[in-house]
């Protein structure tokens, strides 16, 4: 997880370039913000809705979650600073969902423990 300017748990996220599908725009975004390499996504959980104001104005925006495997040098992360990411940090299953502040990416954590326990990643 990713502790961002506000001091808040989530996860990584950004926006899509052009000519990137969500699925290298996820990769992309997790490398940048978390300095971990080495990630394989192993299926989509969804996507959330949500709003946030800029200056003025309030900007719509959908996020796509996917499950992803992290399988090398899983504790040589960096926060990106540049982007006010303030933290990085793996929690047990249970201390991640009391960290996350946002319902809607806690939902899709409870349903990635549930793919992770029914499926042989």
């Amino acid at each position: 997880m990713i502790q961002d300017a506000k001091d808040r748990w989530t996860i990584p996220k950004g926006h899509v370039e052009e000519g990137e599908s969500l699925e290298e725009t996820a990769v992309r975004e997790i490398e940048e913000e978390t300095g971990l390499g080495s990630l394989k996504i192993l299926e989509r959980l969804g996507k959330i809705d949500f709003r946030y104001r800029k200056a003025d104005n309030l900007i719509l925006m959908t996020m796509h979650v996917f499950l992803i495997h992290a399988y090398k040098n899983t504790d040589d992360y960096v926060p990106e600073e540049s982007e006010g990411i303030k933290d990085v940090a793996w929690f047990p299953a249970n201390e991640a969902l009391d960290k996350i502040e946002y319902d809607d990416i806690g939902k899709l954590i409870l349903i990635a423990l549930k793919k992770i326990r029914h499926a042989r990643y």
